[in-house]
């Protein structure tokens, strides 16, 4: 069952200008949620709030500009974050066909789809914990695998968008099981899913359509973020509302070296 009276709830969306993403951010906007569009482009952010609040009727849909890639932009980000956060969802994901480098020359899909995971979670940790219970929902995919933890930026290995974006995938679902861990203290649950089978640019960059619609895509997501049936439910992995025994949650030592490289990426 999903509460549909969320006025005093907030939920920030990274990724929310993409297909998956906005569909999330409008859907959450519909059940009456405050909800903070997170994306590097302004001008994209603002048009996808202005039409999210004429297709909801909600006029609590805010911009907040934060490059996922940068360390600092999230920094900075949480630490000009007034009062409490409620929902966490990691979406944002970049497929470069070649290889690039942010400015502080980390591989850009690991940046952005791996560390942007990780630096959001670790600096709106004082946020989420005042609004406990409150919940961080990870989109990964089921399209995940062939993590080198001694080539998380493809240094060694020739760059393949396919590879680094499965990977980031399988990183996304073990670091949900060191949060999870790590954040039950608190009071915050960190779950990951798969969204679905949608025809997007992020897909399309990496060879493929997609027969699901930007609003089945974001079934999931949503439901992990807002069913009062999940509350408590932390470090699982979910398929089409349904859990689904994740093989990476069984590598513990792998999860944990992994959640420790991200953290030394960390000031």
């Amino acid at each position: 069952m999903i509460n549909p009276y969320q006025e005093n709830q907030i939920a920030a969306v990274t990724g929310a200008t993409g297909a998956i993403g906005k569909a999330i951010a409008r859907k959450l906007s519909e059940l009456n949620y405050q909800v903070y569009l997170i994306a590097r482009d302004p001008a994209r952010c603002v048009q996808a709030a202005e039409e999210i609040k004429q297709e909801t009727s909600n006029r609590n849909v805010f911009c907040s500009v934060i490059d996922l890639s940068r360390q600092h932009s999230i920094q900075q980000a949480a630490s000009q974050w007034d009062g409490p956060l409620h929902l966490l969802i990691n979406n944002a994901a970049v497929t470069p066909s070649a290889r690039q480098e942010t400015p502080e020359g980390i591989e850009l899909q690991f940046a952005t789809n791996v560390l942007g995971y990780f630096w959001m979670s670790h600096y709106f940790q004082e946020a989420l914990s005042a609004a406990a219970p409150s919940r961080i929902v990870n989109v990964a995919s089921y399209w995940a695998g062939g993590l080198d933890l001694d080539d998380l930026e493809f240094r060694r290995r020739k760059y393949s968008n396919q590879a680094a974006y499965r990977q980031s995938k399988q990183a996304d679902r073990m670091l949900t099981y060191e949060f999870a861990e790590e954040f039950q203290p608190f009071g915050i649950t960190v779950n990951a899913c798969h969204p679905g089978d949608v025809n997007s640019q992020l897909s399309n960059n990496l060879g493929f359509g997609g027969s699901q619609t930007p609003e089945q895509g974001a079934k999931t997501p949503v439901w992990l973020g807002t069913s009062q049936a999940l509350a408590g439910v932390t470090g699982k992995y979910f398929e089409n509302t349904s859990e689904v025994n994740c093989p990476f949650a069984s590598q513990i030592e792998d999860c944990k070296s992994l959640f420790d490289i991200c953290q030394s990426y960390t000031n």
